[in-house]
């Protein structure tokens, strides 16, 4: 790790002179434990290049609605093009913004515990059947509105004829979403979970997801962290922009990481260090374009 902490002195001393280092970055986090645990990494590596982060939590759209307005500089993470592309139209009525990274490739899921034959549910459509019907829980517990799997699950229920079949569609918490899972497996019922990848379940449980003939679960999105182009350009230099940039992650690295903090009673900073240390060759590869900077002239660095 000295190479890292020398480039860290080093970065710092060069960025002193060209960069607003008593301003803190904003950066806005979408409030849900995958999405905390992923920013608790970026923000790590934000510190590593010698600055300050200042987090703050919303939900998805109002998270959206902040970097719109500019009460935030950087939104963590973004689900595009599918999930968030709505609200990042609508903030480009506004602001210019840039994608970077790729934190984790997500998508949206109706899921059932593996133990319900694959022979008798294995589609959406199968839910409809009078047999399946009499076992499934009729209460399919989401999570909160303005969600993308919220939003799907809405037309789902709508263009399967669910709702007239009698089931109902329910958001809440991430936490009621869990619970109403885990109450039913314990007992080994069947029931229909709206989730996504990356998500702790998936780490614990075998989820099978059921295939959805109409599309209408919209396809696999990347995550990114989305900047204002306007604040990116000031806070950061050229080659921290590249860190920023060369952050990957992915569902199998944050299911681990959102596992540590719902099940191992980790906070966010506390997975994201175990992670970083006992993973150090990530940060290496993140932090590599401070080693070798180019087109970093003090005239460029600032607006």
């Amino acid at each position: 790790m000295n190479l890292i902490d020398d480039l860290q002195q080093k970065q710092l001393c060069n960025d002193q002179h060209a960069h607003h280092h008593t301003m803190p970055i904003r950066l806005g986090v979408t409030d849900l434990s995958f999405h905390r645990v992923t920013a608790a990494v970026v923000a790590q590596v934000m510190r590593r290049m010698g600055k300050q982060v200042e987090l703050s939590y919303a939900l998805h759209e109002a998270n959206f609605n902040r970097l719109k307005l500019g009460q935030i500089d950087l939104l963590c993470s973004a689900w595009l093009p599918h999930s968030h592309g709505v609200y990042r139209q609508e903030v480009e009525t506004q602001a210019a913004t840039r994608e970077l990274g790729l934190h984790y490739e997500p998508y949206a899921l109706w899921g059932i515990p593996d133990y319900v034959p694959e022979d008798a549910v294995s589609r959406i459509e199968d839910l409809l059947k009078p047999e399946v019907k009499q076992r499934m829980r009729p209460i399919i517990q989401g999570i909160g509105e303005g969600a993308g799997i919220t939003r799907f699950s809405k037309n789902i229920m709508a263009q399967y004829g669910l709702t007239a079949a009698g089931y109902q569609f329910r958001t809440g918490t991430q936490a009621d979403c869990v619970a109403a899972f885990e109450s039913a497996v314990s007992v080994r019922d069947w029931v229909i979970v709206p989730l996504w990848h990356p998500q702790f379940l998936h780490h614990q449980y075998g989820i099978r997801d059921l295939q959805d003939s109409k599309g209408l679960l919209g396809g696999k999105d990347k995550a990114v962290l989305l900047a204002r182009e306007r604040e990116l350009v000031i806070n950061f230099s050229p080659a921290q922009i590249q860190v920023l940039d060369s952050i990957v992650l992915s569902n199998q690295i944050v299911a681990e990481l959102d596992y540590a903090v719902n099940r191992q009673g980790m906070t966010e900073d506390e997975a994201a260090a175990n992670w970083l240390e006992a993973n150090p060759s990530h940060l290496t590869t993140w932090l590599a374009p401070l080693l070798n900077p180019t087109n970093t002239s003090s005239s460029e660095m600032t607006l």
